[in-house]
């Protein structure tokens, strides 16, 4: 049965299963009244078929009417969010930032510039220690694993690991779903990558992960496009390496035109942990801490899980019995989450830094 994925969620996030389920009340009224009083949240980085952010987004506004979601760069990297903070920061106006969604490497370090500022959700308690900032400055809110997506009309056999991308058969075909320098997606699939030929996650895993990269550019096979699910379908890039739940999203909004196979590699199956942050420049605080209050309440959680992604209440609420049957039944096979690696945050460092100083040198390859 699908729960078994909750299992290995547990064990390696070393999720607290056993605290008692605090549940989830509705915000203060003052909060909401000073959230609608400022009248507009700014967010980043969001598409829409990712983990399900538009319904998200579209079911909050409907809770607050009174607040205009501005929804800046959609197909932004996590640095790219960053940095709107850092060019923002005097900025009161529409193109800052009040909240950002972060890939975890990213996240000590944003904090220590001063970029974040801190606030603890009602839920606080069932976020797993291990996945948030002590006080405050950033929490976890869901992961998946880096897997395949791969166009079934161009490619009859679809590659099991992360060894098969150099075949011949699959030139002009493999992509990635952003800049390796600066998107965390694209950096945790060169980690995946690194593992699979070996390597420690770390500054190992990325040296290794550049080295099969560069390997596939050398070999044609890589194609420098930002892959999404519109690549995939027009055959510009046969097969992209991204999150699982992107992958499942993408492969429901195809529905079968072209059909696509979503593969999660034999090794190297490596498991992102995104986090949630307000910016410690946010024009619109208030509004910034009433929707982290609406994405770690059960309905915000039910609403990531929609869109295949292990939210980080996932535990606790399953535990609780919060989450739709059909919802848990629609997760994959849990067999292919038994070798899921959880990297410690110190490994993501390493790697992200192996990987964003070396790309031109070791690869050169220039994503557009």
């Amino acid at each position: 049965m699908n729960r078994i994925i909750s299992r290995a969620f547990v064990s390696a996030l070393a999720l607290a299963a056993a605290l008692p389920t605090v549940g989830w009340a509705e915000p203060a009224q003052d909060l909401v009244d000073a959230a609608t009083k400022e009248g507009m949240l700014t967010v980043i980085a969001l598409p829409h078929d990712w983990c399900n952010y538009g319904e998200v987004i579209s079911s909050f506004k409907a809770k607050y009417p009174g607040i205009t979601v501005n929804e800046l760069n959609p197909d932004a990297g996590t640095a790219d969010e960053l940095e709107a903070i850092r060019a923002n920061k005097g900025n009161t106006g529409s193109q800052a930032p009040d909240v950002v969604d972060l890939g975890l490497a990213f996240a000590p370090t944003a904090a220590k510039e001063g970029l974040l500022q801190p606030y603890k959700v009602a839920t606080w308690d069932e976020i797993p220690d291990n996945i948030k900032d002590a006080d405050g400055y950033w929490y976890g809110d869901y992961y998946g694993v880096m897997a395949f997506g791969v166009n079934k009309d161009l490619l009859q056999t679809a590659p099991a690991d992360w060894s098969e991308l150099s075949k011949p058969e699959y030139s002009g075909a493999v992509a990635l779903t952003g800049d390796p320098r600066s998107s965390a997606q694209a950096i945790l699939a060169l980690m995946s990558a690194g593992i699979s030929r070996g390597a420690k996650p770390g500054a190992e895993s990325g040296a290794k992960g550049l080295e099969l990269f560069a390997e596939l550019n050398k070999a044609g096979n890589f194609v420098p496009v930002l892959g999404k699910a519109g690549t995939i379908a027009q055959g510009q890039t046969p097969i992209v390496a991204a999150w699982d739940y992107n992958l499942l999203a993408w492969r429901d909004s195809l529905n079968g035109n072209p059909p696509m196979e979503v593969v999660v590699p034999t090794s190297g199956v490596v498991a992102g942990v995104y986090v949630q942050a307000i910016s410690a420049y946010a024009p619109h605080p208030n509004a910034a801490k009433l929707w982290m209050e609406y994405l770690y309440s059960d309905e915000g959680q039910t609403g990531w899980l929609k869109g295949y992604c292990h939210p980080a209440r996932f535990a606790a609420m399953l535990k609780a019995g919060k989450f739709p049957q059909e919802l848990l039944d629609k997760l994959p096979p849990a067999e292919a989450y038994e070798k899921a690696i959880f990297p410690a945050v110190e490994e993501l460092d390493a790697n992200k830094t192996a990987i964003v100083e070396g790309w031109d040198k070791v690869v050169g390859a220039n994503i557009k």
